[in-house]
């Protein structure tokens, strides 16, 4: 149904409710809109991009994010697992992802700038050219994650385990490696 598509349109200080009517948006953005706790089950968002929002744990079980943009915001929490695999692509700048779960989740070429990614749970997924720039990884989960060509050469606080996880031509900076040797207790100066 035509009513149920929504193109072209920019929405400011909304809330779910507010949309819930439509189930496809396509080059549309949100800007200062809480969605925190949203239910965005089943809904597609297509070239979309949000910023300034709090999307913290919004419900995204199957839910399309086709080339997402998401600037200065708080997505705390949110659960990346049960989205739609179809074309997931998912871009990030300057926003909270503390606790949120990418488990299994396939974001080849996604970006992370200047983001908080503390304990959020990276297992087991597909991070193949991603690129994270100056992120805090403090108690991230890497775990059979693959970081192929991925890029973490700026970003900081991480423990990834190079014998559990593939980071062929990952790129690091020497300030990183204590957290790739951490495992093996020892003192780097």
């Amino acid at each position: 149904m035509a009513g149920d598509i929504q193109e072209d349109k920019n929405f400011t200080k909304i809330s779910a409710g507010d949309i819930a009517a439509f189930q496809t948006f396509e080059n549309c953005g949100f800007l200062n809109c809480d969605f925190s706790n949203a239910n965005f089950a089943d809904k597609f968002f297509i070239d979309c991009r949000f910023e300034d929002s709090n999307l913290s744990l919004m419900n995204l079980a199957n839910t399309g994010l086709q080339n997402i943009r998401f600037k200065h915001c708080k997505l705390s929490g949110a659960n990346f697992t049960r989205c739609s695999d179809f074309l997931l692509e998912m871009h990030f700048e300057a926003c909270i992802l503390d606790n949120a779960i990418f488990f299994k989740k396939k974001n080849k070429k996604g970006t992370f700038k200047d983001c908080s990614l503390i304990e959020t749970d990276f297992t087991e997924a597909d991070l193949t050219d991603v690129k994270f720039e100056n992120c805090n990884l403090h108690r991230a989960f890497f775990d059979r994650t693959i970081l192929k060509n991925a890029d973490l050469s700026t970003s900081y606080n991480f423990i990834i385990d190079p014998d559990n996880n593939d980071i062929k031509k990952a790129r690091f900076s020497a300030q990183g490696l204590p957290g790739l040797l951490a495992k093996y207790d020892i003192r780097i100066v």
